[in-house]
């Protein structure tokens, strides 16, 4: 029996809709659990609010937010490397299911940079690796400026004999040049701070501070700017290999994507 094509695209939209609801429902009733520290309960939630809705950045960040939260709670300031075992393997779940989900990607990349304060060396290089793997693979679903933005910063935690740090200036590049292009957000400052450290760590000084100077006229109350531009040699070397330091956590929530859309 043939269904007309109005009541097919009923039929979908409701469908939609549906799936929407529940998992909004799941993401609301895991954040209360994530408030009262009942974190297995919290990331089943979660990953149900994200299989009914793989595309949603706020779910993936929160669920990951909540794994370190945990980890935290369990084992530590930075956790242990298989605290983040189980979002990376849900992420690679997620994916694999649903292949045009650009913002899974996303979070799934972000998924490993959340463990690589927990490993040693040789396996944090394999798992940046894996992680610009899958922000590439975001950025050719859907180019975006956190999708460059992201991809750029890691890169520029590489050490210098990989020779990766000019393509983190050429995606931050990219990023401002899209920040520019419409109304300027508070978290876009990060690019142009992020943009400097990168010519700075190719050691175009003078190109760094043109960066952070350009940027301090947008940004004139941001403090990582101020601490650059009064700082020069040893101090602001120190300043950037500790921002750049791959042993330190590095702060991979998303809320600014939706407190400031």
């Amino acid at each position: 029996m043939t269904i007309p094509i109005m009541a097919s695209l009923f039929v979908i939209l409701a469908a939609n809709v549906a799936q929407g609801s529940e998992g909004q429902e799941a993401f609301d009733q895991g954040m209360k659990e994530v408030a009262a520290k009942n974190w297995d309960k919290a990331l089943d939630l979660l990953e149900n609010a994200l299989t009914a809705d793989p595309d949603n950045v706020r779910y993936g960040s929160e669920y990951r937010r909540a794994a370190i939260l945990r980890a935290q709670e369990l084992h530590g300031k930075e956790g242990k490397a298989d605290d983040f075992d189980r979002p990376i393997a849900f992420f690679e779940r997620l994916v694999s299911k649903n292949p045009a989900a650009a913002n899974a990607y996303l979070n799934y990349g972000l998924a490993y940079v959340d463990k690589l304060p927990t490993i040693f060396a040789l396996s944090r290089v394999s798992a940046a690796n894996t992680a610009l793997a899958q922000f590439t693979k975001s950025l050719e679903l859907r180019p975006s400026w956190v999708g460059y933005y992201t991809r750029g910063s890691t890169y520029l935690f590489f050490p210098k004999f990989f020779d990766r740090t000019k393509l983190g200036v050429a995606d931050l590049e990219t990023a401002v040049k899209l920040q520019k292009a419409g109304a300027t957000k508070p978290y876009q400052v990060h690019a142009w701070v992020s943009l400097g450290d990168g010519y700075w760590k190719m050691d175009q000084l003078e190109k760094a501070r043109s960066v952070w100077s350009e940027a301090l006229k947008e940004f004139p109350d941001n403090s990582a700017l101020q601490e650059r531009l009064s700082k020069q040699g040893d101090d602001l070397k120190a300043l950037i290999d500790d921002t750049l330091d791959p042993k330190k956590r590095v702060d991979t929530n998303l809320k600014n994507l939706w407190l400031y859309p």
